[in-house]
């Protein structure tokens, strides 16, 4: 297996034996020892080229060639597109002017960055598992852009102009060369990241003290304020301690529990619904532990180095979350997808806040999606996903402005109205997400019909009869709702669900020839949009016993053969 990969590797083979010995692809041992590396280069970083001790230049110059060394070790020269992108943008920077540079380095790093995901996508390997040199890109883009509205705010626009954090965050001067590729391409998070403002990068490089947000005690114990930061070496072992049962999580039971399995044809066939979202929420969540390690990782090298100090709390215990991009708990356990966002990828989620949400004038949280999506990659998984959550959000707020008022009463509402949330919230971030991690479309298509497709009659029953309707029409009308859907889908697999739910409410029908008309002339409206998809379209059982393919040539032609070209040949 790990031999398999060399072809894929972009990067060194130097651990090539050490892949082959472990059995894991020589991209991901590449990672993961320049990540290692990083971090004991970052206690170094801290002990021997403390502020104190060297000059901001020296810093600066070790931090970036170190950076870009590890990066030239995971992804050889397509490190060079770092260079090319922090480059051309700083060039911007200069010549368009502070007035409208943000927009063009906005346009270009995305422009650029989504060159470089479609080439690898489409061109050289669509679906297989490669080094992505493009994942170190998307920090370097949220990093440009970042700097180039901070740049903006703190040099072109009025200070009564600026939100409390836009002010904090300006930037009032145009960074040196030598600063803007160290904030780019340092070691500390050139491979993973986590984005951090500029201004806060600048103060630990320089020594300065940071000016800490929202906390509730900046630094004061028993009267006496504390000037130095505090060690990071129990939050840095702490960090390392959620990475290594993180990974072994991940390891070890992440085969168990397979995302594809979801989508296997068997596998939907033979479970009940019951299983099938239980066996999707454990799917998803065995998923989660990979981005767990990455990311605690990447803010552990960060703390290691000295970087991430974020104050003391109230009861005087220091924080080291000014960069964390993520919680934990709070994603376990979120009852909202809003709090599930907040605490994921946190600090995407403040730059996407930053550049669109605050600053687009129309429809900021659809815009918000899209920009997400398209900063994510190519893979069209990632669209689905993203557009997908706008429905997602917007209703998520609705229940909660309407429904949530009821519940507040009392505690133990108050407590049933948190589980309903919690599990509504987990199904909902697993569906959301199947087109995400498969990459594709076709998941979400098929968990779509597992949540909507599951007796859908039985909705239909209930809308008709309240209506006052007789069971045979709502029969009728469950059976036609099934077969829209499936229409609208093609997905063969469900076929024979679809088969038992239609011919079990055709029995209760007096008008079963008339209906049956009725679904054939919408068989034949399929065909005649789709003549030349035989293979796309269902096989259907006739409501008499037999079976036909909706697509078939055959079937086609004998349709219009039976008189007006609107019947099948047997009833119509």
């Amino acid at each position: 297996m790990a031999t398999d990969t060399i072809s894929a590797c972009t990067g060194s083979n130097l651990l090539q034996p050490i892949s082959e010995i472990i059995n894991l692809p020589l991209d991901q041992v590449n990672f993961v020892a320049c990540q290692l590396c990083a971090l004991l280069s970052a206690f170094c970083f801290r002990l021997y080229l403390h502020p104190s001790k060297t000059s901001p230049f020296v810093r600066h110059v070790v931090a970036t060639l170190l950076g870009l060394y590890f990066a030239l070790f995971c992804f050889g020269w397509y490190a060079l597109h770092f260079l090319v992108q922090s480059g051309i943008t700083y060039g911007i920077m200069i010549l368009a002017g502070v007035e409208h540079m943000h927009k063009y380095c906005l346009v270009f790093a995305l422009a650029y960055l989504s060159f470089c995901q479609i080439t690898r996508v489409y061109v050289f390997d669509y679906g297989m598992y490669s080094a992505d040199f493009t994942g170190p890109m998307m920090v370097i883009t949220q990093k440009i852009t970042s700097m180039a509205f901070e740049i903006h705010d703190g040099m072109a626009r009025k200070e009564d102009q600026l939100n409390q954090s836009q002010k904090l965050l300006a930037i009032r001067r145009m960074p040196s060369l030598l600063e803007y590729f160290s904030y780019n391409c340092n070691f500390m998070g050139i491979l993973a990241g986590p984005t951090c403002s500029y201004n806060d990068y600048i103060a630990f490089i320089e020594g300065k003290p940071c000016r800490h947000r929202e906390q509730e005690s900046n630094g004061r114990l028993q009267g006496k304020t504390r000037l130095n930061d505090p060690s990071p070496n129990m939050e840095v072992i702490r960090k390392l301690a959620t990475c290594f049962i993180s990974l072994l999580v991940f390891l070890s039971v992440c085969k168990v529990f397979p995302v594809e399995r979801n989508i296997d044809d068997d596998f939907i066939a033979t479970t009940p619904f019951y299983a099938q979202m239980v066996y999707l929420y454990l799917s998803m969540l065995t998923t989660r532990p990979k981005y767990y390690f990455v990311w605690t990782l990447a803010d552990a090298i960060n703390n290691a180095a000295g970087f991430g100090f974020n104050g003391y709390d109230s009861d005087g215990v220091p924080r080291w979350d000014l960069i964390s991009n993520l919680r934990i708990m709070n994603i376990e356990f979120a009852t909202s997808f809003k709090m599930f966002l907040d605490n994921w990828n946190i600090q995407t989620a403040h730059w996407l806040k930053r550049v669109c949400y605050e600053r687009c004038p129309y429809n900021p949280t659809a815009a918000t999606f899209l920009l997400s999506a398209m900063w994510h990659g190519a893979y069209p998984g990632y669209y689905l996903t993203f557009l997908t959550g706008i429905v997602i959000t917007l209703a998520a707020r609705a229940v909660r402005h309407n429904v949530r008022p009821y519940f507040l009463g009392s505690p133990t509402h108050k407590q049933v109205y948190d589980v309903i949330t919690w599990a509504s919230t987990q199904i909902a971030i697993c569906y959301t997400v199947v087109p995400f991690v498969l990459l594709v479309c076709g998941p979400f298509t098929q968990i779509l019909q597992v949540l909507v497709l599951f007796h859908p009659y039985r909705l239909c029953v209930i809308g008709h009869s309240s209506a006052g309707e007789t069971s045979a029409s709502a029969a009728e009308g469950a059976a036609q709702l099934c077969f829209h859907q499936h229409r609208l889908f093609r997905q063969p697999k469900t076929q024979n669900h679809m088969n038992q739910e239609a011919t079990a409410h055709f029995s209760t029908l007096n008008g079963r020839h008339s209906y049956c008309k009725t679904m054939c002339r919408e068989s034949q409206r399929m065909k005649l949009i789709n003549q030349q998809t035989y293979k796309l379209a269902p096989v259907w059982t006739h409501p008499v016993g037999r079976q036909t393919n909706l697509g078939s040539k055959s079937w086609y032609q004998n349709s219009l053969a039976a008189g007006d070209g609107l019947g099948c040949e047997w009833c119509c």
